[in-house]
């Protein structure tokens, strides 16, 4: 849909990289956690949860809830599953997903959160598609990505995305605007729903 997709590059090192010294400065994780508005019972799916950086803050924002934390890597699993253990959070459920599939249960997902990962999906649509599934009938998406319209945020291209093209790729798996949020100093914070297709969808 007019963009390159960014090679995930799985390593070792790349593991490390969620863990970068500067990601609380950049990122603000506990500004972004708290800015999205759940509650104790909330399911929430990390899409790309890495070593768990977010997965952790989710858990304890969510004690009576679950964290689905999803990722392609089985040693990123395995970090989050030890690093939960460790905190006592009872309430981590690790999913192996693929290329194509996030690997969810369907309608059961009150938010999935995917944080500066999305650009680099192989397969955007599919991914997407599926995630929109697990929803629940109000589950929503939040997607971060650095700005792709900032030149100054010394990030490369191929690692930023417009707005625009976010929501366009949304639309096209199903998903529609709810808000986006000025909350992060670098990236959007764009929220998803469902797409309501009813009487006179579509219409003119």
């Amino acid at each position: 849909m007019g963009r390159e997709i960014a090679r995930v590059v799985e390593t070792e090192h790349s593991l490390s990289v969620s863990e970068r010294p500067d990601r609380d400065v950049r990122e603000l994780p506990d500004r972004l956690v708290a800015s999205l508005g759940l509650k104790p019972s909330d399911i929430v799916a990390d899409i790309g949860a890495g070593e768990g950086y977010y997965t952790l803050r989710l858990a304890r924002t969510v004690p009576h809830g679950r964290v689905l934390a999803v990722d392609l890597l089985v040693p990123a699993l395995d970090s989050v599953a030890a690093r939960a253990a460790a905190e006592g959070l009872r309430n981590v459920q690790t999913v192996l997903g693929s290329e194509t599939d996030p690997g969810l249960p369907d309608g059961r997902v009150d938010l999935a959160l995917i944080v500066v990962s999305y650009h680099e999906f192989t397969y955007p649509y599919e991914m997407m598609t599926g995630i929109a599934r697990s929803l629940a009938p109000d589950g929503r998406v939040v997607v971060i990505e650095y700005r792709g319209e900032d030149e100054t945020i010394d990030v490369p291209p191929v690692h930023r995305m417009t707005a625009e093209q976010i929501v366009r790729e949304m639309d096209a798996a199903g998903l529609e605007l709810r808000q986006a949020r000025d909350v992060l100093p670098q990236q959007h914070m764009l929220e998803f729903t469902k797409r309501v297709e009813g009487p006179g969808a579509g219409s003119s």
